[in-house]
């Protein structure tokens, strides 16, 4: 039986799990909050279903729950940042705030992250830069399972390597809500099989294959061992171009930041850790702050007046159905299905804590 529960109330719970098995009260909170800001957005695949995973990479050693971004390279608006296995909702939210220091002095700021831990939603960063006013670009690759084959290859042989751009629409008293484009380089983020395979549901085709290369709609091949013990893979989305973006993100997140690429045999670990690169802009220091914020208002404009396609809603911009969701969700509850929600519920009797 499903759960529905407020958001403060699954923020605390989720907390205290993270609290019991090492940190402190103040990275509890950020963390929990995180996930659950995704589970308020209508993104499940990246909220409190992965607490559970989180406790287990902090019990195998691949996930130190105090550690914080270090700077390795300083070359003014440059920069080279460690996050030495940290929350990545911690030390994503660190090395942004660096970052904001530079394009404050500079304008801009181009940085990499290397070693952090699962980073969450990308689009949480994205959000903390339109916040300001400004553009941010994020290219992050995976390192955990392979679970993404190649266009026209028939395994996993990469992550789902997340791409993400912010874009703020107009300024002052034209300032609209934020374009924040944040998706997978696969048809459907890992974390939505996940989820599909707790509700017993199956997927639609052309998602997934199995561990022989067949087209199948079972998440579970990609979720949970398999009986011949080759786990299938999600396909990318758009076949070559979406194959294209998800081995920039693998070159850049990981090559560049010194982070690392997969090329190797699954080790069995619970972490998921990912690097990345971004980009800061802000368009004022540019000299087309003006014409920059009345293009955009005059561009979506100009979409939002197109007619709407039979069976659609009409024109929906990156960010809207987010902004929808937690209006909703924040009103009338987060619904965590009856599987994940005993899969938190056996986290906190493995480490005696109470859930």
């Amino acid at each position: 039986m499903s759960h529905i529960i407020s958001s403060s109330d699954l923020e605390q719970r989720v907390a205290q799990l993270f609290s019991s098995v090492g940190a402190t009260k103040q990275i509890a909170q950020q963390v929990a909050a995180n996930l659950v800001l995704a589970n308020l957005s209508g993104h499940d695949s990246h909220g409190v279903g992965m607490a559970p995973r989180y406790v287990d990479a902090v019990l195998e050693g691949n996930l130190k729950p105090d550690a914080s971004t270090l700077i390795k390279v300083d070359n003014g608006m440059l920069l080279g940042l460690d996050a030495d296995t940290g929350f990545g909702q911690i030390v994503g939210v660190q090395a942004m705030n660096i970052a904001f220091e530079r394009v404050e002095k500079h304008g801009a700021c181009i940085f990499t992250l290397a070693r952090s831990h699962h980073l969450g939603r990308i689009g949480h960063f994205a959000e903390m830069a339109v916040a300001r006013g400004w553009i941010s670009i994020h290219f992050v690759n995976v390192l955990s399972r392979p679970s993404v084959a190649p266009f026209g290859g028939a395994d996993g042989r990469f992550g789902t390597n997340p791409c993400c751009i912010g874009i703020p629409i107009g300024v002052d008293d034209q300032k609209r809500e934020p374009f924040v484009l944040d998706f997978a380089t696969s048809r459907v983020a890992q974390g939505k099989m996940r989820v599909a395979y707790n509700k017993g549901e199956r997927v639609s085709p052309g998602i997934l294959i199995d561990g022989d290369g067949i087209p199948t709609t079972d998440p579970g091949v990609v979720v949970v061992p398999q009986p011949n013990g080759r786990a299938g893979a999600l396909m990318p989305f758009g076949e070559y171009k979406g194959f294209g973006l998800a081995l920039v993100c693998e070159l850049l997140g990981g090559a560049l930041s010194g982070g690392g690429t997969w090329h190797k045999e699954y080790d069995g670990r619970r972490a998921v850790l990912n690097n990345m690169l971004t980009i800061v802009i802000d368009p004022k220091k540019l000299g087309s702050g003006t014409v920059f914020a009345s293009e955009t208002l005059e561009f979506l404009d100009w979409l939002k007046k197109s007619p709407t396609a039979p069976g659609s809603n009409g024109v929906l911009l990156a960010g809207e159905p987010e902004r929808k969701a937690r209006a909703d969700r924040g009103k009338n509850g987060i619904t965590i299905d009856a599987a994940t929600w005993q899969e938190l519920v056996n986290c906190g009797t493995k480490i005696k804590s109470a859930f």
